[in-house]
């Protein structure tokens, strides 16, 4: 290996290494403090549930372990959103599983709480999965309600999305294990089947101190609304646990008398692990994101046996298109390739970028997937398209929309990872989030933006300066400069992973080695949804 291997795997190592530390702060929920106050009422942490209640022996994935990162500092922060989603197994089923986490603000909803329990739901419908709740929540978030309670996708969505999933006859359970109080009442009882635990749970529209505001009534809550009278008196509640881990039991019982679900039919074969190392990713991978190197191999090792089936291989060579299997499952690969190439003029075309043949080329690859009912995967790392004269006069805006065409119309399941750039009109493309990937993450090397940082702050730089001369004012090389760096650190911050990740841009970031297994369990999912559309990709212009 040359020393650019070693420098680049020294960095990335790096990378996954900070993405551990951060991901082990973000366990501990509230903190320490928190969480042995909420031990000392003999409860178990949404973590703690969740881990539980899953297979230990199955792998599971995190859906937006990092949402509210670095957001709401003034209200003391939102650790994951103030809840936990895993897709996981529970007694050999695959489920998703969404837990409050009452380390956190006592589990009451912040904005990104409710984005991210969308979302949740979102992955249950679209793969038709089962979906438990693990309820502990004080209600919505009163400083920030404004932003939570009244628009569509906020906290009324919830209970619509639960009635949505009912009709459609997807499993929904829920267990009462702390709070859940007014609006968030509807939850449970919206869902096919509620357990309560003795005690520690408690359901109501209006706590005793309201009530006694409201109408004068003196009652203590345990009366009010506790697990005897749910399941006693009001019938509201289902099962009735003495603990956190039996009800938790309770529910693995229930899920195993689950019966089996209609497929979508992908196919998949025994598994065979890459025949390249793939922790040879951290060496390929450049420290620098402006330089190049070879997509095929990072391909190599994410797909099975280093086997690639290669479309068009010696046309439109900025985009790679072609079939393998991830983890035995086939799909259809598209990835942006970062090295200069040429084309079939012998012209030199620029990596990560799309032309006007990539992408003419990945229309046709997403049709034929679509028409084999093969999973997409999108291997991103693009700059946008091209620009210039020729390309326009070229059609390049034409061949471009016809790309996006494919990608929006297309009825089999994609699947994003974002590996190194994810800019402009590339994102979209490429099956950024917008265009409804059933599972998007992010390598700790990704970056998200409009363009690039330099690119950027030179932009802006130059609106600043066109702005600062009307004034008549006059700028030095100096003030230059660090009007140019103040505007590159700005910029910069928010194309960092993490800063979509906090806003659930994306599903999380995730170590390179972990990807196969993001992409096989993302399908999976998908396979328990028949695909019921036809593709079409209606009027595009020839």
């Amino acid at each position: 290996m040359d020393i650019n291997f070693n420098k680049n795997e020294d960095h990335n190592k790096l990378q996954v290494a900070k993405l551990k530390r951060k991901l082990l702060k973000v366990y501990k929920g509230g903190g320490d403090t928190r969480i042995e106050k909420h031990h000392a009422k003999g409860k178990m942490t949404a973590r703690e549930r969740i881990d539980y209640l899953l297979d230990t022996s199955a792998k599971s994935i995190e859906i937006g372990a990092f949402a509210g990162e670095g957001m709401y500092e003034e209200h003391g922060g939102c650790p994951s959103g103030g809840v936990v989603i895993k897709i996981g197994y529970i007694k050999g089923k695959q489920c998703i599983v969404v837990a409050n986490d009452a380390t956190v603000k006592a589990g009451a909803w912040f904005p990104i709480t409710g984005k991210k329990n969308l979302r949740a739901q979102e992955i249950a419908i679209e793969n038709r999965l089962p979906i438990i709740y693990l309820v502990d929540s004080a209600g919505v978030y009163l400083p920030m309600q404004d932003e939570i309670f009244p628009d569509k996708e906020h906290f009324g969505r919830i209970f619509r999305n639960n009635a949505v999933m009912s009709s459609v006859g997807i499993t929904q359970i829920a267990a009462v294990m702390g709070s859940c109080v007014a609006g968030g009442a509807y939850l449970p009882i919206m869902s096919d089947e509620a357990l309560i635990v003795d005690k520690t749970g408690s359901i109501f529209l209006a706590g005793s101190y309201l009530v006694k505001a409201a109408i004068g009534e003196t009652i203590d809550n345990e009366t009010l609304g506790g697990a005897t009278t749910h399941t006693k008196i009001s019938g509201v509640i289902d099962y009735k646990a003495k603990d956190d881990k039996h009800a938790l039991d309770t529910i693995k019982n229930i899920v195993d008398k689950i019966g089996d679900f209609d497929k979508a039919g992908f196919n998949r074969k025994k598994a065979v692990l890459p025949k390249e190392k793939p922790k040879e990713i951290y060496g390929l991978l450049p420290k620098e994101r402006h330089d190049q190197y070879d997509m095929y191999e990072i391909i190599k090792r994410l797909v099975d046996n280093s086997e690639f089936e290669e479309y068009k291989a010696n046309y439109g060579k900025t985009l790679i298109t072609g079939y393998a299997r991830i983890d035995g499952w086939a799909v259809g690969i598209v990835a942006n390739q970062r090295k200069l190439v040429k084309n079939s003029k012998r012209e030199m075309q620029f990596g990560g970028v799309i032309y006007s043949d990539s992408a003419d080329k990945a229309t046709r690859f997403i049709a034929n997937c679509n028409q084999k009912k093969i999973p997409l995967v999108f291997l991103q790392d693009v700059t946008g398209f091209m620009v210039g004269s020729k390309s326009e006069h070229g059609g390049i805006i034409k061949d471009g929309a016809k790309m996006v065409n494919a990608v929006s119309n297309s009825v089999v399941p994609k699947f994003t990872i974002v590996i190194g750039n994810s800019y402009g009109a590339g994102n979209y493309a490429m099956c950024g989030k917008a265009y409804d990937p059933r599972l998007i993450v992010a390598w700790p090397s990704a970056e998200l933006a409009v363009m690039s940082g330099n690119s950027a702050a030179k932009v802006l730089l130059q609106i600043e300066k066109a702005s600062l001369l009307k004034q008549g004012k006059k700028i030095t090389k100096k003030d230059e400069e660090e009007l140019y760096n103040t505007i590159k650190s700005r910029y910069d911050s928010q194309t960092s992973p993490y800063y979509a990740a906090a806003r659930l841009w994306t599903d999380g970031i995730i170590d390179p080695l972990d990807t196969r297994t993001w992409i096989s369990m993302g399908i999976e999912a998908a396979n328990h949804a028949p695909i019921e559309k036809q593709f079409n990709l209606g009027v595009i212009q020839v």
